[in-house]
């Protein structure tokens, strides 16, 4: 009864991160729907091209609103140090110039980063949409989020003698700086924040998303595989990205530290650090007041990943419901497993 009183207390008492007005629109992002698009350039060289200053110069192709084809050039280089090495495709950063972009759907997308399956097939093709589908996930969780877009991609390697094309599904996400832009905040860039100056409520709630997908590969104290984004004056907020390594996606390649108490990618760990137990109650009625939502997120991929695969994603997110939804395993699997030393 007194957990009860507790959690409608926090409810009424704790500070929800409001949205901040958005400062910028790009129309990239402004759609949910499929983008049909075009990529030719030499893989090898790619690969070549990946520090800051090297970029290979290249036209991109794409089906605008209206259906008809239209193209910018674009600046690209490989990113991604995992996949980079042991992928077929490599993960690139895109580079879009003011003039090019001006009037065009990628108007206000100066920087962007392409996700692409790690080989080309139709597993390769399952885990992006799988990856992509833990990104619309966090969206009902967290105000604060990376935007993203599927697209259809014809690419087109010129290496060699033989001009090769493959057909993969992949995603857009936007730039540290213009998801900052969006809030007027900035990216707390090679900067190490203590995890307790986190705004707590954002922080636990991105805490329950990492163990909800099964993802163990972050680190809010060296921000691996998560950015702080500071807004006025002193508040900060993690996003987390890359979630190939997470048991929903259950990639091949994906492995656990060894250091970690579990033996591989499908098992649960909660990584959070231990917080008031108020504030993790209230985040857990949160995340089952959200669970409609948050199955809603499904109806972005349904219709291009195999209907198994699918239900096996369902029934994975399921039994994190279950353990929210029974006091016992609350306790014994969340919140007495925080972690208590930085």
């Amino acid at each position: 009864m007194k957990t009860k009183v507790l959690v409608i207390f926090l409810l009424v008492i704790f500070c929800h991160v409001g949205v901040a007005q958005e400062r910028i629109f790009a129309p990239l992002f402004g759609s949910d729907s499929l983008l049909e698009m075009s990529l030719s350039y030499s893989f090898k060289e790619l690969r070549k091209n990946t520090n800051d200053s090297l970029y290979l110069p290249t036209i991109l192709h794409y089906k605008t609103n209206r259906g008809n084809w239209d193209s910018i050039g674009i600046e690209m280089r490989s990113r991604g140090n995992f996949r980079m090495k042991n992928c077929f495709f490599s993960p690139a950063r895109i580079k879009i110039s003011k003039k090019e972009s001006k009037g065009t759907l990628f108007e206000g997308s100066k920087s962007l980063k392409l996700v692409l399956p790690c080989h080309a097939n139709k597993t390769g093709n399952d885990l992006a949409l799988k990856e992509y589908l833990c990104y619309k996930l966090y969206e009902p969780i967290s105000n604060y989020y990376f935007k993203t877009r599927l697209i259809d991609l014809n690419l087109t390697d010129l290496d060699g003698r033989q001009v090769k094309s493959y057909t993969v599904k992949a995603f857009f996400i936007e730039d540290n700086d213009q998801v900052a832009r969006r809030f007027g905040g900035r990216i707390m860039k090679g900067k190490n924040i203590n995890p307790y100056s986190l705004q707590d409520t954002a922080a636990v709630r991105h805490d329950f998303f990492q163990f909800m997908i099964a993802n163990t590969d972050w680190s809010s104290l060296v921000q691996h595989n998560l950015q702080v984004m500071q807004l006025p004056p002193r508040i900060y907020i993690p996003l987390p990205y890359d979630f190939d390594m997470a048991g929903l996606v259950n990639a091949p390649y994906a492995q656990v530290s060894e250091k970690l108490e579990i033996d591989n990618v499908r098992e649960r760990l909660y990584r959070g650090f231990c917080r008031n137990e108020g504030l993790l109650q209230y985040v857990r009625a949160e995340y089952l007041e959200r669970e409609p939502q948050i199955w809603e997120a499904f109806k972005h991929i349904e219709k291009d990943i195999h209907k198994n695969e699918l239900q096996a994603m369902r029934k994975f997110i399921e039994e994190f419901f279950s353990i929210l939804k029974n006091d016992r395993k609350f306790k014994d699997i969340i919140l007495y497993k925080c972690r208590t030393h930085t």
